[in-house]
C-alpha cells in the first residue's frame, strides 16, 4: 500500500457514487424528453391520419 492513504477509502466510493446520481438524473431527463417526442409523433401522425387540423 505505497501510495494509498486511508483517505482513498472514502474519496473512491464517494466519486463512484456521485458519478452514479450523476448519470441516473441525466439519463432520466433523456428518457423523459425521448417519450415526450414519441407522443408528440403519434399524436402528429393520428392527426394527419384523420385528416384533423
Amino acid at each position: 500500500m505505497d501510495g494509498m492513504t486511508s483517505g482513498h477509502f472514502i474519496f473512491i466510493p464517494s466519486v463512484l457514487l456521485l458519478g452514479l446520481v450523476i448519470g441516473w438524473v441525466l439519463g432520466s431527463r433523456v428518457a423523459r424528453d425521448a417519450y415526450a417526442a414519441e407522443l408528440r409523433r403519434r399524436e402528429e401522425r393520428a392527426a394527419r391520419r384523420t385528416g384533423g387540423s
